[in-house]
């Protein structure tokens, strides 16, 4: 290679490495906002909180669609300045997936508890 392509190569690799700095601290941050936003989910769920169970429920959505993105940037180091903007997309990609599969589960969960007949006390006896 010549002189030129390497001081080209060695600057890309720089800002690579500036853009994604890999540090204890954000580590640590990424890790103490993840057990954060694991314990409140628990916390509202044992402690009945919320009035509404649906209430409960679509928070911790929330939280959990909040968690995953705090993954994507503090530990895999999933930026808009990261491998030009292609880790932005599978961001995006990720989000669809995830609208996609919580709202399916919500759904079937919501059909199947709606549509399920009830157990009477006779038919429960007869059960194995």
């Amino acid at each position: 290679m010549s002189d030129q392509a390497l001081d080209r190569q060695h600057e890309h690799d720089e800002e690579d490495h500036d853009t994604l700095h890999v540090t204890v601290r954000g580590y640590v941050t990424g890790f103490v906002l993840s057990v954060i936003l694991t314990a409140i989910p628990f916390w509202l769920v044992m402690g009945k909180v919320l009035p509404n169970p649906t209430m409960t429920t679509f928070v911790i959505l929330g939280l959990a669609m909040v968690q995953i993105y705090v993954h994507m940037v503090f530990f895999l180091h999933m930026t808009s300045k990261a491998e030009g903007g292609w880790a932005w997309m599978s961001l995006i990609f990720t989000l669809v997936l995830l609208v996609i599969t919580l709202s399916g589960s919500l759904w079937i969960m919501y059909h199947l508890k709606t549509n399920t007949m009830p157990v009477t006390p006779e038919q429960a006896r007869r059960l194995p």
